[in-house]
Formats: C-alpha cells, sequence, structure tokens
C-alpha cells in the first residue's frame, strides 16, 4: 500500500546530494600532485570544489595556475578520477533509506548531474542503482546543462510526469537555479559542498534541509505540495 507522501518524481543532484564523492575526488587531485613531485592537500582543503566539477576541482589543486586551466590538465583529471571512481565515496548519511521510502511509497526517483554521463553510469552499478534510477542524466547528455532547466524538463517528459508533480534535491546554487527555470519545486540540501561565504538561503530554494533523513518527515512533503 502507498501512502502517497512523495511527490511523483523526485530528482536529485549526485555529488554532495546523493554520494559523498569528496574522497574519490581527493584521491584524484593527491594522485596528479604526486606526479608533479607535490605534496598531497587535506580532503577538508578540497571538499567545497566537489559539486563545482572538474575544473573546479583542477584549480584548487595547483592554485599556481591561477584559475587557468587546461583541457589537458582536465582530461588528465577525468581520467585518473575514472579509475578512483567508488573506491572512496559512501553515501550521505539517510540517502539508502529514503531513496527506499520514495520507491515503497509509488514514486520514483532519478539523478539530474553535471558529471559527464559515463562517469555518472559507471557508479549506479556499484551501488545496485542501475535497476531503480529511473533516469539518468549527466552534465553532456544534452546541449545545456544545469543551471539550464533542460536536464529537468527532459527528465519530467521523458518519464511523462508533470512539473508540478516533481521536485529537486541538491546542494549547489545551479541546482535551485535550473529548478526555479523550470518551474520544478526544489530542495536545498545543506549537507553537500558549499565554497566559505556561499549562502544557501539566498539561493531560492523552497525548502532548506540539513540531513536526507529530514526528507522522511511527510510534513516537509505537504509543506512542498
Amino acid at each position: 500500500m502507498t501512502s502517497n507522501m512523495f511527490p511523483k518524481l523526485v530528482l536529485f543532484d549526485l555529488d554532495g546530494t546523493l554520494l559523498d564523492s569528496a574522497p574519490d575526488m581527493a584521491a584524484t587531485v593527491n594522485r596528479m600532485r604526486a606526479a608533479r613531485g607535490q605534496g598531497p592537500m587535506p580532503l577538508a582543503e578540497l571538499r567545497p570544489h566537489v559539486s563545482k566539477g572538474s575544473r573546479a576541482m583542477s584549480a584548487a589543486a595547483f592554485p599556481e595556475l591561477g584559475g587557468e586551466v587546461s583541457g589537458e590538465v582536465i582530461r588528465e583529471f577525468l581520467d585518473t578520477y575514472e579509475q578512483e571512481l567508488g573506491k572512496h565515496s559512501v553515501l550521505f548519511d539517510g540517502v539508502a533509506e529514503l531513496l527506499d521510502a520514495i520507491e515503497a511509497d509509488g514514486s520514483r526517483w532519478g539523478i539530474v548531474t553535471n558529471k559527464p554521463e559515463y562517469l555518472a553510469r559507471q557508479v549506479l552499478p556499484q551501488l545496485g542503482w542501475d535497476t531503480r534510477c529511473a533516469i539518468l542524466v549527466g552534465g553532456d547528455s544534452l546541449p545545456q546543462r544545469k543551471p539550464h532547466p533542460l536536464p529537468l524538463l527532459h527528465s519530467a517528459e521523458t518519464l511523462g510526469v508533470d512539473i508540478a508533480d516533481c521536485v529537486y534535491v541538491g546542494d549547489d546554487q545551479r541546482d535551485i537555479d535550473a529548478a526555479r527555470a523550470a518551474g520544478m519545486r526544489s530542495v536545498v540540501a545543506l549537507w553537500g559542498y558549499r565554497p566559505e561565504g556561499d549562502d544557501p538561503h539566498a539561493w531560492g530554494g523552497d525548502v532548506l534541509v540539513e540531513s536526507a533523513r529530514d526528507l522522511l518527515d511527510p510534513a516537509l512533503w505537504s509543506a512542498l505540495r
């Protein structure tokens, strides 16, 4: 029996929202630094940049570049990251229970990420999600990526769900901007990755939550209807 607590479709960002992939990316960065004879950087220093992607991670890893990261460095990052993918990452607290609850309620969930699709797809079987995730849209799956609304609109249309019956959960301002542009309700995941000084209260999300476990509260979803 379903309770219809959740909307018909709950879409999530991946890194920093469902998956704590910062340790994988830190291992990647530190392999690149070691290859250049440089010492490792602490995870805490790299963590705030994870949701910004490969360019931001590479810029953080090599501040001497002054933010001018070449395509060659980005390709090196992605190739190395593919080798580290899933070796160190873990689900954020409450995520497993949340996804179980969404499915038990008769709703579906999917992932809309700016991570390249070929990398995101490798994550799914590692987590047992390849048969559970209703849709996966990567940063290179479509002509536009977040904060453009196209990935969210595409997900809803592909699954035949009205925008009014969808909610997007993400930890970055681009996630919330994309949801607002799509006319989709949004949840700010405060447990994710944010640079110092980035104020999630200013993003315009509909609800801000401290933990994925907070999304098991029926009152939260009632407030979003």
